[in-house]
């Protein structure tokens, strides 16, 4: 991006937008204040996740518009080993809900995205070219295949969100990979890693930036600092317990909540065999 496109926060209306953003990404006095900001940054901070969406159509050309954003990520080694599925069917929406917990946004999405980490595309090239393929089985293609599936599907959050669009990631599709992907048709060596439901937010319902953790527990600067995080963090149970109160959510710490997720492989809601659903699909794992 052109440097002139960087625009210094001066005491304006632009300053007031940024400093609210931030404001409301960490709710944290200790929170950097800006010094340059555009558009592209607003947009960024400004993220937040929609689960109710009005019936409205999207516009035509809006899914092409959304792969060629995704496809402009970067990819490692330009394999580009992920794919993505476009599922507009209400009869098939509404069976990956229940796949993915019932959530009922993604019955009420016009689109509903299914990204995938593919190496069967990279297995058919190596096949048709007459080479065994064994490097393919290790898991460190599988990785290659999940990060670039993330990278092109938040470039395509970001696209949408700038067209006015809405967005929530589903990770609940991974509860049970073998059935999504019986029901996509998917071959072999081609993992399900994440929905998206996408549409225009409902206006009815209000949303607000849901505050992360301080930079100071994120940032590492040289070599990863180990402790002296905990007043960082008890400043952001406060943080995100204000966040819950205000919209009439469970209120709970943080700390506490994602304690609970990692405690037992029953919160992992069924994927705590992901291995296995990964070599039921072909994925050897070496």
């Amino acid at each position: 991006m052109p440097p002139d496109s960087l625009t210094p926060v001066t005491h304006t209306a632009g300053q007031d937008t940024a400093a609210s953003l931030l404001w409301s990404r960490y709710r944290d006095a200790a929170a950097p204040a800006p010094q340059i900001w555009n558009d592209v940054i607003a947009t960024l901070l400004g993220h937040r996740s929609i689960r109710s969406f009005l019936p409205t159509p999207l516009r035509p050309g809006t899914l092409d518009l959304l792969v060629a954003a995704a496809q402009s990520a970067a990819t490692s080694s330009n394999l580009q080993a992920w794919s993505v599925v476009a599922v507009e069917d209400p009869a098939r929406r509404s069976r990956l809900s229940k796949l993915a917990g019932s959530q009922k946004h993604v019955v009420d999405a016009p689109l509903f995205l299914v990204w995938v980490a593919d190496l069967a595309r990279l297995a058919d090239i190596a096949t048709n070219e007459g080479v065994e393929i064994e490097g393919i089985h290790y898991l460190e293609l599988l990785l290659v295949g999940i990060i670039d599936a993330a990278l092109a599907a938040q470039n395509a959050v970001v696209a949408l969100e700038s067209l006015g669009l809405g967005a929530v990631y589903i990770g609940a599709i991974r509860n049970n990979i073998e059935a999504v992907a019986a029901e996509l048709a998917l071959p072999p060596l081609v993992m399900p890693v994440f929905g998206l439901c996408v549409g225009h937010p409902d206006p009815a319902v209000a949303t607000d930036i849901k505050p992360r953790l301080p930079q100071e527990v994120v940032l590492h600067r040289e070599t990863y600092a180990t402790g002296g995080k905990l007043a960082a963090l008890a400043r952001y149970n406060g943080a995100l317990r204000s966040f819950q109160r205000e919209h009439d959510l469970t209120v709970e710490d943080w700390t506490s909540k994602v304690t609970e997720r990692v405690r037992t492989p029953a919160s992992l809601s069924g994927r705590h065999r992901l291995g296995q659903a990964l070599r039921n699909l072909g994925f050897q794992l070496r």
